[in-house]
């Protein structure tokens, strides 16, 4: 029986129209360097400081500590412009589902690769929080932890917040890349792409995983997720 279902935020539990992506290309190319669709993807679902400088150095720039913050703030800047001018919505079917997994004694923890400034002005406007009476049980932002994705370290983070401590009891979802190889570092029993996101189902079974879905709205009827006998 799985203990805690660790879910990624933007794309996979919340749609915000695609706002990062252009938000992640803005910020970089403002540098006055190319951003190619095949890097972005690469870099999707990472730490966005990690994210800016990498695809700043693979557009052939140099990627300074100073130009890395200019641009996250940015970065930031066009995401809350962005939401402001379409507010984020939970993707059809998630409420519904984190709460069937609640109520199944599975915790609920999203991780993201958005800073706290971020994530949390994000989850207030959908009403969602971890806090007493909220619809989750844990979040984890990327600056909570040593690296960001691929690196397992936001996964273990939702364990030692929720109290699992056994990680083959522990189920993950993303639409990225990055995400499905988050959840196999950090040895998840059950490691799920969604297709909620920009990758097709085709992409995600070049990368190890347990199941595609269509949505995380699925997570419930997975096996693994019924309630015990």
């Amino acid at each position: 029986m799985i203990e805690l279902a660790a879910l990624d935020m933007a794309g996979t539990t919340i749609n915000e129209s695609g706002a990062v992506y252009r938000a992640l290309r803005t910020a970089v190319e403002r540098t006055g360097v190319p951003v190619t669709e095949a890097d972005l993807q690469t870099w999707m679902g990472t730490d966005k400081r990690e994210a800016i400088a990498a695809l700043v150095r693979l557009g052939g720039g140099t990627p300074t500590p100073d130009l890395v913050e200019e641009s996250y703030e940015a970065f930031a800047q066009f995401l809350r412009d962005a939401y402001r001018a379409t507010p984020p919505q939970a993707i059809p079917g998630v409420e519904a589902a984190l709460a069937e997994l609640r109520g199944r004694g599975i915790k609920v923890a999203l991780t993201t690769g958005f800073s706290a400034d971020v994530a949390y002005p994000l989850l207030d406007s959908l009403g969602w929080s971890a806090g007493e009476g909220g619809n989750l049980d844990a979040v984890v932002t990327s600056d909570e932890v040593p690296r960001g994705r691929p690196a397992p370290h936001m996964i273990h983070r939702a364990m030692e917040k929720t109290g699992v401590i056994d990680t083959r009891r522990v189920l993950t979802a993303g639409d990225t890349v990055v995400d499905v190889e988050a959840g196999t570092n950090a040895g998840a029993g059950v490691v799920v792409g969604v297709l909620t996101g920009e990758l097709t189902r085709t992409a995600f079974e070049a990368h190890p995983h347990t199941y595609v879905l269509a949505s995380a709205a699925a997570l419930p009827t997975l096996p693994e997720t019924q309630p015990t006998a």
